[in-house]
């Protein structure tokens, strides 16, 4: 794949992650009346929309600067666990299928990303991924 194909893919995929980590976050760190719910429904503390959404909106950022190529990995690792958890989340609660697939979704289009980042945004001295 070429580096300009490659480039375009990775705003593709990165540019729709990263506005949807922010609005997701906005929305935790207003304490939307939906996302107040949908955590207490599996759980979990009045207060962890705050920190979710903190993070969130940390990691949008984080990602689509330019440069900061070992906070981004951090960004990335983030948002894969704590989409990752959100599946963990509403299967073990015993929620409907459904339920899990907006963090399905957002996980695998911020894993291509990740994958598809030019080499300006790689940590560098680090082996890329071996293509399947």
């Amino acid at each position: 794949m070429s580096t300009k194909v490659r480039t375009i893919l990775y705003w593709i995929t990165t540019a729709p992650a990263c506005l949807m980590l922010a609005g997701s976050g906005f929305s935790n760190l207003t304490r939307a009346p939906q996302v107040v719910e949908a955590l207490a429904a599996l759980g979990y503390p009045a207060y962890l929309p705050v920190i979710l959404g903190t993070w969130k909106v940390l990691a949008a950022a984080a990602i689509a600067a330019p440069g900061l190529p070992r906070l981004k990995e951090w960004a990335y690792a983030g948002v894969f666990f704590a989409m990752s958890g959100a599946v963990a989340s509403h299967v073990l609660a015993g929620d409907p299928p459904t339920k899990a697939v907006a963090p399905v979704v957002i996980v695998a289009i911020v894993l291509a990303g990740w994958w598809l980042r030019p080499e300006n945004r790689k940590l560098s001295g680090v082996p890329a991924p071996a293509a399947a």
